[in-house]
């Protein structure tokens, strides 16, 4: 009988049935998020849920890291699975909770809202001035995997030409006007009016966001940053934003998180800050997403079927 350790956040009767029925003749043990131990994983033929790296080192009965998360930059280093090691991810289970949190950042800065926000603390009734709008505007979207995709639809739905930027070339989304590769991104992000990055993370995509980047764009333009804080230093991100290189940013994801406290981000005015809210679990259905990836790729993994999301070490990417 294989054991089978579920490391998810509270889950109802219903998605642990569901698990259940996926794992047929294997013990399942649930152990809360952030109380696995290194005895749990020892014991586990397959692990579900995003455990501490630190606890894994190569554990020897291994045979599947099912991950909870879409990110998988912690457990593709040397020495964290041992070889043959199957790992596997939730991407596309956050897809709708992160591409509506990063529309509406962008519609709040087109509208200014977070200016009128700032000035009802203040008890000020003030006009912030001219605004700008989806409709007509060229939107850049940075990574067109899921939650790219859906972000895209979104805003092409209300008018938008969107440029879908992508890592290796395929045929032309449906959900995009244009589509390039990421070489090709100098060229056309100075045509935009709001750039929105999904970027995931890796050696290729750190500090992808350089000054000289941020003053190649329009001035007006707005940034928002969903994907990988490392996408972009937080000094550069100061910098491009006092300097007027661009209009306003939204950023959920930091290099550095919590974003401490004495940065001078929080005081920026023209930066709307969430603090890696965008994802996780506060929409409810993405749970149940969660759940049904885990369950499918429990039962692939227990009847050798083919198993979804698997992780390329070598990219840490999706296959």
């Amino acid at each position: 009988m294989k054991r089978v350790l579920i490391s998810l956040p509270e889950l109802n009767i219903e998605q642990k049935a569901k698990l259940a029925a996926a794992a047929e003749g294997c013990e399942l043990v649930y152990v809360p998020e952030g109380a696995v131990t290194r005895d749990d994983v020892e014991g586990a033929e397959i692990i579900i849920g995003s455990v501490p790296a630190g606890l894994l080192h190569q554990p020897g009965k291994l045979e599947l890291l099912q991950l909870g998360s879409s990110g998988a930059d912690a457990y593709v280093a040397d020495g964290i699975l041992r070889p043959g090691t199957v790992l596997t991810t939730c991407t596309g289970a956050y897809s709708q909770t992160v591409a509506e949190h990063a529309f509406a950042a962008t519609l709040m800065l087109q509208k200014k809202l977070h200016l009128y926000r700032d000035a009802q603390g203040r008890r000020e009734w003030t006009d912030c001035g001219a605004v700008s709008s989806i409709n007509g505007a060229v939107v850049l979207v940075m990574g067109l995997g899921e939650i790219g995709r859906y972000y895209a639809r979104m805003a092409r739905a209300l008018g938008a030409y969107v440029i879908g930027v992508k890592r290796r070339p395929s045929a032309k989304s449906d959900c995009v006007d244009e589509q390039c590769l990421t070489e090709d991104f100098d060229a056309v992000a100075p045509r935009a009016d709001v750039i929105v990055s999904f970027l995931p993370g890796g050696p290729a995509t750190t500090h992808f966001y350089t000054l000289e980047r941020f003053r190649a764009m329009k001035p007006g333009c707005i940034f928002v940053n969903c994907g990988r804080g490392s996408a972009v230093s937080a000094e550069t991100l100061e910098q491009a934003l006092r300097s007027g290189c661009i209009a306003a940013a939204a950023v959920d994801v930091f290099e550095t998180e919590p974003l401490p406290a004495e940065s001078p981000l929080w005081g920026l005015e023209n930066l709307l800050i969430t603090p890696h809210a965008s994802g996780f679990f506060h929409l409810p259905a993405t749970l149940d997403r969660v759940v049904d990836i885990c369950a499918k790729n429990l039962k692939a993994q227990l009847t050798g079927g083919e198993l979804m999301n698997v992780v390329d070490f070598k990219t840490g990417y999706k296959k």
